[in-house]
């Protein structure tokens, strides 16, 4: 995982479920479909793959799916 490929997303508050993240993040379609992506074990939480979609994601973590890698800070 190079660090031209990891977006960084602001957050206000912590924890945000991971499936959120994907949603409002504009990798899924909707809070449903991100849902899936997690159940179907297609993305990973700091490296390792993550199939709880309601799981908390905080400052420093990073998400990713499909090739997108995303660094969670706080604001």
């Amino acid at each position: 995982m190079g660090t031209d490929n990891i977006r960084i997303v602001k957050i206000t508050r912590e924890p945000v479920e991971l499936y959120k993240v994907l949603k409002f993040e504009n990798l899924a379609g909707s809070g449903g479909e991100a849902k899936h992506f997690v159940a179907d074990g297609l993305v990973t939480v700091n490296g390792k793959v993550e199939t709880r979609k309601r799981n908390k994601i905080y400052s420093g973590d990073v998400i990713g799916f499909n090739e997108n890698f995303l660094k969670i800070e706080l604001e």
